[in-house]
C-alpha cells in the first residue's frame, strides 16, 4: 500500500504543489523576499491544516476505500466519512488549501494565479468526468450523496446516510 501511494503522491500533488509551482516561478523571474510576519503565520497555519486535511482524506481513501486518489486505483467503497460528510471534494480543498499558503509564503501573485487556475481546471473536471465515473461505479449510493453534499463549499452539519 506504501508503494501505492508514494506513487499517486509523487504523480499527482506533487507536481501541483511542487514542479508546476517551481515552473511558474521559474518563467515569472520570481526573487523571493522576506514576507509580512501574518502572510507568513497565515502562510504556515494553512500549509498545516493542509497537510493534515490531505493526510486525513489519503488514510480514509485507504481504509474505507479500499484503494488510493489515483484513476488507476480508484476506492473500491464510496468513502462517506470524516470530511467527506461534509464535501465532496476535501482531498482537493487540501491542495487548494495549500497553493494559498504557498502563494502566501512566497509572495507570489503568479502561484496564487496558478491557484485559480488549478481550482477553475477541476471545477470543470469534476462534474463532467470525475463525477461521472462515480455515478457509474456507485449508482444511487454516489447520487444521494451527491444531492446532499456540496462539492466544493462544506456543509456546517455532517450529513449522514439513511
Amino acid at each position: 500500500m506504501l508503494w501505492r501511494w508514494t506513487k499517486t503522491v509523487i504523480l499527482l500533488p506533487f507536481n501541483v504543489l511542487v514542479i508546476v509551482p517551481a515552473i511558474v516561478l521559474y518563467f515569472s523571474d520570481y526573487d523571493w523576499e522576506m514576507q509580512s510576519i501574518l502572510a507568513m503565520m497565515m502562510g504556515m497555519l494553512l500549509l498545516i491544516v493542509g497537510l493534515f486535511l490531505a493526510g486525513w482524506t489519503m488514510r480514509l481513501f485507504v481504509k474505507v476505500g479500499k484503494g488510493t486518489a489515483a484513476p488507476w486505483d480508484p476506492p473500491q467503497k464510496l468513502v462517506i466519512a470524516g470530511p467527506y460528510c461534509h464535501v465532496r471534494n476535501p482531498m482537493i480543498t487540501s491542495v487548494l488549501i495549500m497553493l494559498i499558503a504557498e502563494s502566501l509564503l512566497l509572495g507570489s501573485w503568479h502561484i496564487f494565479g496558478w491557484f485559480i487556475a488549478f481550482f477553475l481546471g477541476n471545477t470543470v473536471y469534476f462534474p463532467f468526468f470525475e463525477e461521472k465515473d462515480l455515478e457509474k461505479r456507485f449508482g444511487e449510493d454516489y447520487l444521494q450523496y451527491k444531492r446532499n453534499v456540496p462539492r466544493w463549499i462544506p456543509r456546517l452539519t455532517a450529513w449522514k446516510k439513511k
